[in-house]
């Protein structure tokens, strides 16, 4: 059994939608099929829902406007003999959807419950029309075997209720074709809930993972992984193989391949994933799964970006020596549901900075003043402070272990081209070495390292 999953792109046109019916009629074994909304409809669904929340009427004609699409895609692929049975099921979810927006209007008001609801109808709608378009196909809502349950006032994974959900239902069921809403789901009380934007590759590799699937593939609009994003990097190569530490590495530091909690339940299981193109079906694709280094391949697989960066310094003479302050840092912002994604502190213990979000900042310095109100009041720490407008950039590869010379390379690189790094760090197992620059520089660091490292024989 296989799991793949086409996202918004594969699934966004009539024509894209052959080339997904042809790929999974074309398989020789029972397959999950695990679809995202129509491409563009959920960013549809939110910005409706907020136009009725403002009191706009121009949100009748942005819902005029989904119904519209929805009806075009049926007409233009769905057989005729199928049509009037599937819109008997898609017309209702269309109403309902208008009457939530309607209601959204007349009490002008949208909770982050009703948004969740507004955002499930895009998977419920694709995954309806494409289990009419390929033979044989059954359909299942996830809602119904993918739990959540709430921390840090965020919607998570509730693994053992999922697991034991979805052998319920599949362990018994026979099938070649299953359709599958990503990205929804629902809490124990029943109430819809979601995986976070992106989240269809996880629902997939939830699935894959409690099946014991023989390989998970994303379908997508790109060949594979490429050593740069390509939209900045004109001369990007795809990557044939990563290893799931560094596929890991590369989503966690702005590669939007996949969306990086996929990786985990499959990188558990040992099962493969490949990254494959909906509009380029015979393309090999880029393949994850665990591998040992070979010590003839390049230093670095990849480089990847985050250009939404803030960097926050935690800073005074009187943290020297001090046990405990990194631990109530990090505490702190833990409870407050802040991530960070970049930790670099010098030796002298004097200082410790981190990056986050630039839409976390202000919170994270709200709840580290008051952590450290005494501290701050007493001078033993100076006032902490908020760097923003500034980007993170990592170069990953498992092969910078067994490499001399790779962060010689690396600064050298960006010194001579006048490029200033605020703040690095570097794991102690070597396959990622992150540095925080100024956004500005941050074109011109992705092509001057992508030289030096994939170009330059040197």
């Amino acid at each position: 059994m296989k799991v793949l999953k086409f996202g918004g792109t594969s699934v966004g046109t009539v024509e894209s939608l052959r080339n997904v019916k042809s790929i999974v009629e074309g398989q020789e074994e029972p397959v999950i099929v695990v679809v995202s909304a129509l491409g563009g409809i959920t960013d549809q669904l939110i910005n409706t829902a907020r136009l009725a929340a403002q009191g706009d009427i121009s949100y009748l004609d942005n819902y005029a406007r989904i119904v519209e699409r929805h009806h075009q895609v049926i007409e233009g692929i769905v057989p005729q003999a199928l049509q009037l049975d599937l819109l008997s099921m898609v017309n209702p979810l269309l109403e309902e959807l208008g009457n939530i927006y309607r209601g959204i209007s007349l009490i002008k008001d949208l909770s982050d419950r009703t948004l969740d609801i507004v955002v499930s109808y895009g998977e419920r709608l694709s995954s309806v029309i494409i289990s009419k378009i390929i033979d044989g196909a059954i359909h299942l809502d996830s809602r119904n075997f993918i739990k959540t349950e709430k921390q840090w006032n965020k919607h998570v994974l509730d693994n053992d209720t999922t697991q034991r959900l979805v052998h319920g239902i599949f362990d018994d069921l026979k099938y070649d074709v299953v359709i599958v809403p990503g990205f929804i789901t629902s809490d124990n009380a029943g109430d819809v809930t979601n995986l976070g934007r992106g989240g269809s590759d996880y629902t997939a590799a939830i699935l894959a993972a409690a099946l014991d699937a023989k390989v998970l593939e994303i379908w997508t609009d790109v060949d594979g992984f490429m050593t740069a994003d390509p939209r900045v990097i004109s001369n990007a190569l795809i990557i044939d193989h990563l290893s799931f530490t560094e596929a890991m590495e590369l989503c966690n530091f702005g590669a939007k391949v996949i969306y990086p909690p996929t990786i985990y339940p499959v990188f558990h299981k040992n099962i493969p994933i490949y990254i494959k193109n909906t509009f380029n079906p015979t393309a090999p694709g880029t393949c994850i799964s665990e591998q040992h280094p070979s010590p003839e391949g390049k230093a670095i697989k990849g480089i990847s970006s985050i250009n939404d960066t803030c960097l926050i310094t935690v800073q005074g003479l009187g943290m020297v020596g001090v046990i405990g302050i990194n631990s109530r840092i990090f505490n702190a912002l833990a409870k407050n549901g802040i991530s960070v994604f970049l930790v670099s502190q010098a030796a002298s213990e004097n200082n410790t900075s981190f990056a986050v979000r630039n839409g976390d900042a202000d919170h994270a310095l709200e709840v580290l003043r008051e952590e450290f109100n005494a501290e701050l009041q007493s001078g033993t720490l100076s006032e902490i402070t908020a760097e923003h407008n500034l980007a993170t950039v990592a170069i990953v590869g498992e092969n910078m272990k067994h490499t001399t010379g790779i962060a010689g390379k690396l600064f050298n690189t960006l010194g001579r081209n006048g490029i200033s790094v605020i703040a690095c760090a570097q794991g102690a197992s070597e396959t990622n070495i992150s540095f925080v620059i100024e956004l500005k520089d941050l074109r011109k660091a992705l092509n001057v390292i992508h030289d030096s490292f994939f170009l330059s024989d040197t």
